[in-house]
């Protein structure tokens, strides 16, 4: 397989169903490259669903969507045992959490103990119903859709929900080239039907794998040190990263720098993951918001490269 040759195919394909995006595009291969799940923080009908949907296909993944609502239970997400008179015995009915794939739409519509239900799939891979614990399909790729928390009927995530997500990013308003592009062009839904899959699971383990296999030098990992000891401080955030997002942005700068065409992560790897790698984490000093990428990026101006 050329590595390089199936990358670009992968953002090319991506591409063309959101129009005006491939730093974007760019972030959400190099997550899921990475094994990490996926937040898409945003205002309604700017493509985030669809581009769930164009990840999916292009990865050649099976996938479920859920509608997180507020009367959506667990036993909606995970499955239930139901009685079969046949058999004589309960029968377990697997939910939709049961791909390799779960759009999670609209997440923060859901109650939290909704939501705390993903947390076990999110990290372990797994999910205990009725004293049983059942193992989810591999890959597992949550792919969570966000609106913003001022929107009517919205609930916060909890931190240790938000600190699953590898990533969280923003598509935004497309361009006037782009939107024009949207308005003369087919409906993008007709368009993500028709994608072919670009991967098949032994090449995706085996991309997963080369992006383990991407060398981190010691000064690079002295320098993330640096930025997470910088979020420690006290001058930025209210608290700093845990030692799991640390592990998280060098995973995410692996993936980006095998994106870039290389085998070892440089600084700029890291600089260009770290804001939708770790804002979500965070809260800034003075600030009753979470996730304040412009204080990221001032912090980053501040840390000095290896």
């Amino acid at each position: 397989m050329d590595v390089q040759h199936k990358l670009k195919s992968l953002l090319d394909q991506l591409n063309t169903v959101i129009v005006g995006k491939p730093t974007q595009i760019q972030d959400c291969v190099a997550c899921l490259l990475a094994g990490g799940h996926l937040l898409i923080d945003d205002v309604p009908g700017v493509g985030k669903t669809t581009l769930a949907h164009a990840l999916a296909r292009t990865f050649g993944l099976q996938f479920s969507r859920v509608q997180f609502t507020s009367d959506l239970m667990p036993s909606d997400l995970s499955g239930v045992s139901i009685y079969e008179r046949g058999k004589e015995a309960f029968v377990f009915h697997p939910g939709p959490i049961f791909a390799q794939v779960l759009l999670a739409d609209e997440i923060n519509r859901a109650s939290p103990k909704t939501q705390s239900a993903l947390l076990e799939a999110m990290e372990e891979k797994q999910v205990t119903i009725e004293g049983e614990t059942r193992a989810l399909p591999k890959p597992f790729f949550v792919i969570a859709t966000q609106n913003p928390l001022d929107q009517l009927g919205t609930y916060a995530l909890p931190e240790s929900q938000m600190d699953r997500f590898l990533m969280r990013i923003s598509l935004g308003y497309p361009d006037r080239l782009a939107e024009r592009e949207l308005l003369s062009g087919h409906d993008r839904r007709d368009i993500v039907e028709r994608l072919p899959a670009l991967l098949s699971l032994s090449e995706l383990q085996q991309l997963q794998n080369q992006v383990l296999a991407v060398h981190a030098a010691a000064p690079l990992l002295d320098y993330v040190q640096d930025l997470i000891a910088a979020t420690r401080s006290g001058q930025w955030f209210l608290q700093g990263l845990s030692p799991r997002a640390g592990i998280a942005v060098v995973r995410a700068a692996k993936a980006q720098a095998l994106l870039s065409g290389r085998d070892y992560v440089a600084p700029d790897d890291v600089q260009a993951v770290l804001p939708q790698t770790i804002a979500h984490r965070l809260i800034p000093v003075g600030d009753s918001g979470r996730g304040s990428v412009e204080q990221v990026r001032a912090m980053l101006a501040a840390v000095p490269l290896p």
